[in-house]
């Protein structure tokens, strides 16, 4: 059975963003069918890793992505844990991955989130180009590689030089394999109401993110300046809850939106609640690279889902029986139209889990770990 050593370059337990969320419930399926240990920054709480130890051996200063000290000491670890394959989150720590293939004989697979380059790209980072040759050095150099689209994957292959038989999807997924009961979201919508004064006759419109991310925030001003202003026009009774961390100042918390049906929730604890208790996920996301998290958890709470072509990507139709509703990025008459045309009545159907449990898809990464 392999034995494996994922590197985290970064906080991710407590998870509260969806990437985070990502890596947790990654290692933890993976953790049921393999040995698994991970070694990652001192910032984690080691208590919340449930199947998997927790090494907390990286600095949290930023030069511990240029460290050479780093390979020592996790070398070492790698001998001690007799340690077969190396799992690292994102190309960044491509070099590290590199020398311990190369010095201490591991297989090394990339578990890419995105292709990173591309999505600094959309940023108007300058220096997007550099990590696009490094994330292809680094992609190209390793045993196998990860990707969380198909679309990524295509991209690799067709723009980085990978061959296909190095590389496969391996999705972001959900953590439940079926809806929630029914009397959990009755009891998340009656939290909702009496939270935020909503009507029982109202939509619940539901969008959630981390809010410095510039393609979140700009998502954010679609459904502010672009999207409500069409449904305030028209005979349409709802409430769109947004939910996330650091808004802008710029914004005031969305207080001069307050009387056109906005309500800022800002950050929740337990944004499960949210989930369970909307009716429709609205995501007008249109760049940042990548599949949104947020919306395969909104289908997989049972939300009825409105998404913009680029905020669906890695989402297949064909699975989701009619919950999620696709539109041109940009289209925002449509977006809206479709808003109040959407069906609320069908659940998420069993193909949808069966794409994206957690479980289905750690253990296709475990087969595919096994034929190296």
């Amino acid at each position: 059975m392999p034995n494996i050593l994922s590197i985290v370059s970064y906080q991710f337990l407590p998870p509260k963003m969806g990437g985070q969320k990502g890596i947790a419930l990654f290692n933890q399926f993976l953790s049921k069918q393999v040995s698994l240990t991970c070694v990652t920054t001192k910032s984690n709480d080691p208590t919340l890793s449930p199947g998997y130890e927790i090494k907390n051996i990286l600095p949290t200063s930023f030069t511990r992505y240029f460290n050479p000290l780093i390979f020592f000491t996790v070398s070492k670890l790698i001998k001690e844990k007799k340690i077969t394959h190396v799992i690292i989150e994102h190309p960044y720590y491509g070099w590290l991955g590199i020398l311990l293939k190369w010095f201490c004989k591991v297989k090394l697979i990339v578990h890419s989130h995105n292709i990173e380059a591309l999505r600094f790209k959309s940023m108007n980072k300058w220096w997007w180009g550099i990590l696009w040759n490094y994330e292809k050095i680094t992609y190209k150099t390793a045993n196998y590689c990860f990707f969380i689209t198909d679309e990524d994957r295509l991209y690799a292959i067709n723009k980085l030089g990978l061959t296909a038989d190095k590389c496969t999807t391996i999705t972001y997924g959900f953590d439940l394999n079926a809806i929630p009961p029914a009397y959990e979201r009755q009891e998340a919508r009656s939290f909702l109401e009496k939270e935020h004064n909503i009507s029982p006759d109202n939509e619940i419109l539901f969008f959630n993110g981390t809010l410095e991310y510039k393609p979140n925030i700009d998502a954010v001003l679609a459904i502010l300046k672009k999207i409500n202003p069409i449904l305030l026009a028209v005979d349409f009774k709802y409430k769109i809850i947004i939910c996330g961390k650091n808004l802008p100042a710029y914004l005031n918390n969305l207080s001069e939106y307050k009387d056109q049906h906005i309500i800022y929730a800002g950050f929740v604890d337990d944004i499960s609640i949210y989930f369970k208790g909307a009716d429709i996920f609205i995501n007008p996301v249109v760049d940042g690279g990548g599949i949104k998290t947020k919306l395969v958890e909104a289908i997989g709470y049972n939300l009825s889902a409105v998404s913009s072509q680029s905020g669906a990507i890695g989402v297949p139709l064909n699975i989701t029986d009619g919950k999620l509703i696709v539109v041109a990025d940009g289209d925002w008459e449509n977006f809206a139209e479709r808003i109040i045309t959407l069906s609320t009545n069908n659940d998420t159907p069993y193909s949808f889990f069966q794409h994206f449990y957690w479980g289905h898809i750690a253990a296709k990464a475990v087969d595919k770990i096994k034929s190296l």
